[in-house]
């Protein structure tokens, strides 16, 4: 049987043994979904995956009806989307626990507990975690749970849809504006209903690569699994397979199967067939910055701490004298100009001018009228600065405004003393840029906000053969498939360490914000009224 891939004839040889590693999703078929149902309006569209926006998963209305069930469809594993949850509507007893109707059960992993396989779960009761396991025996009605996370279309294919189920899912952000190439409505923010279209992947006997074969294709295959030596294929392993591998496993030679796209070094050099080391695994401290801009899309970057090249600040902008408390600093005083007027409804409070100018002072309450009885609220406390003389006046923190900082700090700053002297976010541009590469993506961008501090899942990498440089590689980013060598490693001190910037696209950048430590960021505003 001769069929196409990536664009090139391969043959099936009558005989030829495969290897069947896993099921894969190619692309999505999506309809528009009324009241659960597909629209009688609606014609099927086809979704690459890496079609744009972020999309909410709708609970399935279909329970399943054993434990069992669940593992044998639904994706659980160690990483952050494999922990789907679950309740059921019967009280659920256990030996040492009762599971309560509705409690929202989390699912683990899977594992051998006393010989018999089972679920690690958890419930959450009183902020604390319980743990305890279910065996795949046990039957009952499992409904899964309201899932409140967004994720790309790349994410509900690979984890979120169950095998033998469609799955619903809600717009949530398109990213991107509507042009006549996208299969789907103008302005369309509703649901879909998503069909998979698998592929199967596969290892034949001598080849190095990682075939794809389409679902459809018409040719007929005999299981023999049960009377032939698997050990003699190769075993392919993804980054993240790489990275859940003990520390005592590394360093590693490997051979990469599928190399990465992208023209940027080091991956324009690591391509099929390329030996390499992978000396260990860890986290590493990245800079989350955005372009500044007042149109979009903007360009999102991920800047390691090693970045060599120095910033000016730029001024920020603070939509309210809320935002100014949340900036303003010990190290230096806040100086800002108003860029829109603002009339106070209390005469104990300032009323502002386009073209005032303030040093923010501090927090404080004060006791204003309203209605008819006093009372107390939280104001800041600023000077304004007038020709000759400065004048103490308080801002009410509700007060929608606007102000611009105005910067006295002519500094050159690196990275990681910005990270170490001021309170992010923080608007920067490069004032000399990173002479250690060939071409610094940061230079040409005309300003940047850096927005917070990450950590992320890092494998340290060389070229196999006299390597005098190893690259830091992103574990969740890069789609790389390798297989192990039995070779020992020459020398296991690994080389001069490479970071790169990272340009990241726009649903990386919010599933990067997504996980982030949500005590990071300030809280909610104040109420508009006292």
């Amino acid at each position: 049987s001769i069929y196409e891939m990536f664009g090139n004839e391969c043959c099936l040889s009558t005989g030829e043994v495969i290897k069947v590693i896993g099921f894969k999703i190619n692309k999505l078929l999506a309809s528009i979904c009324e009241n659960n149902e597909v629209s009688r309006f609606s014609t099927k569209v086809e979704l690459p995956l890496n079609f744009p926006g972020l999309y909410k998963v709708v609970a399935d209305k279909t329970p399943y009806v054993s434990i069992e069930e669940i593992t044998r469809k639904v994706s659980i594993g160690p990483t952050r989307f494999g922990h789907p949850c679950f309740y059921s509507p019967e009280d659920i007893k256990l030996s040492n626990l009762t599971i309560k109707h509705g409690e929202q059960i989390t699912f683990n992993s899977v594992e051998e507990v006393n010989g018999m396989m089972a679920v690690n779960c958890g419930v959450v009761r009183n902020n604390q975690s319980h743990s305890f396991t279910l065996p795949l025996s046990q039957e009952g009605k499992f409904y899964e749970c309201e899932d409140d996370q967004i994720y790309t279309l790349k994410e509900i294919a690979e984890w979120k849809i169950p095998k033998c189920r469609n799955r619903i899912v809600k717009l949530s952000n398109t990213l991107h504006t509507w042009d006549s190439s996208n299969p789907l409505p103008e302005n369309f923010d509703g649901c879909l209903i998503l069909t998979p279209v698998y592929e199967v992947q596969a290892v034949m006997k001598f080849r190095k690569d990682i075939v794809h074969i389409l679902s459809d294709l018409d040719v007929e295959v005999k299981d023999i699994t049960d009377c032939y030596d698997i050990s003699s294929f190769l075993q392919p392993l993804s980054l993240e397979d790489v990275f859940e591998r003990t520390s005592k496993e590394f360093p590693m030679v490997a051979e990469i199967m599928e190399g990465p796209s992208g023209s940027q070094k080091p991956y324009n050099l690591w391509h099929t067939g390329k030996e390499i080391v992978i000396y260990k695994k860890y986290q590493a401290t990245r800079v989350l910055a955005s372009e500044i801009r007042s149109d979009s899309p903007k360009r999102h970057f991920l800047i390691p701490l090693s970045y060599k090249g120095k910033f000016k600040r730029r001024p920020r902008e603070f939509p309210t004298a809320y935002d100014l408390e949340i900036a303003r600093s010990e190290k230096e005083q806040l100086h800002v100009v108003a860029t829109k007027a603002f009339d106070s409804p209390h005469k104990e409070l300032f009323s502002v001018s386009v073209g005032d100018q303030f040093l923010v002072q501090q927090c404080q309450t004060s006791e204003v009228l309203y209605e008819g009885r006093k009372k107390v609220i939280d104001v800041l406390a600023c000077e304004q600065i007038l020709s000759d003389t400065y004048k103490k006046v308080l801002l009410p923190m509700y007060m929608e405004g606007g102000f611009v900082e105005v910067i006295h700090d002519k500094k050159q700053y690196q990275l990681s003393e910005i990270c170490k002297e001021f309170r992010l976010p923080f608007n920067v541009k490069v004032s000399v840029r990173d002479l250690s590469v060939e071409a610094d993506v940061l230079a040409a961008v005309p300003g940047l906000q850096f927005e917070e501090e990450i950590t992320d899942s890092y494998l340290l990498i060389s070229s196999g053969s006299n390597p005098v440089e190893s690259w830091e590689v992103p574990v969740y980013r890069l789609n790389m498939s390798v297989h192990l060598l039995s070779k020992d490693v020459q020398t296991v001190v690994p080389p001069a360490t490479k970071t790169i910037v990272e340009e990241i696209s726009e649903e990386q950048y919010y599933m990067v914000r997504r996980y982030e430590n949500q005590t990071l960021h300030p809280p909610p505003r104040p109420p508009k009224k006292p």
